[in-house]
């Protein structure tokens, strides 16, 4: 930051509660700050916290007369853009039009390749969606294997998802099986997914 500029570099993902890191990043800039450049190059995932993130800073933008700008778009951050039809250069600079009309078609493999990028967009969207649902439960698992094992949370994240290979059970399902049986009086895991689970923990041990 120097006298009139700001540059803002978040680093690896936007999600839950970075609008709100934003909000107090952007009230401790000094009012002599005429331009705000966001630089995505060191974020690697984000969900809709993400535009949610945009929003806040485009809206102070817009409020204190600023000039912002967002640059070093790649990756998935920039497949959010494009599946919200945003600009992928810079998505404050221009509005999102849903109303235009399509760029005409060349031929019958330009229509093949683009429906094929669209079906492929839209499971990226769909699994973001799950990854969204899944990841409170999935990371109170790996807090429970952590305090329980003394493992390293990576060690934790492989030892679910080795159980959920083991025991051919999706990822959610077996965080949320160990997430239960933490609670008082609650049952074991069922015990193929008990047996699995062990099989994990102790070849992470081994």
């Amino acid at each position: 930051m120097d006298a009139e500029r700001a540059e803002l570099t978040p680093r690896g993902e936007l999600v839950h509660g970075c609008a709100e890191t934003l909000a107090r990043t952007l009230a401790e800039l000094p009012h002599t700050i005429t331009r705000v450049d966001l630089d995505m190059g060191g974020v690697h995932f984000m969900d809709t916290a993400g535009l949610q993130f945009l929003d806040m800073l485009g809206d102070y933008g817009r409020q204190r007369s600023l000039t912002v700008t967002t640059t070093n778009w790649n990756g998935q951050p920039r497949r959010i853009l494009e599946l919200a039809g945003l600009d992928t250069t810079d998505p404050l600079r221009s509005e999102p039009t849903p109303d235009a009309p399509a760029p005409a078609l060349g031929s019958s493999v330009v229509y093949l390749e683009r429906a094929e990028r669209l079906h492929v967009l839209q499971e990226e969207v769909e699994q973001l969606r799950q990854a969204i649902a899944s990841r409170p439960v999935i990371d109170q698992a790996r807090g429970i294997l952590m305090a329980t094992h003394g493992c390293t949370s990576d060690e934790a994240w492989h030892i679910l998802r080795e159980t959920s290979q083991l025991s051919n059970t999706k990822l959610r399902e077996v965080a949320a099986a160990v997430t239960a049986s933490a609670e008082t009086n609650a049952p074991p895991p069922p015990p193929e997914l008990r047996t699995a689970l062990q099989r994990a923990i102790a070849r992470r041990r081994g």
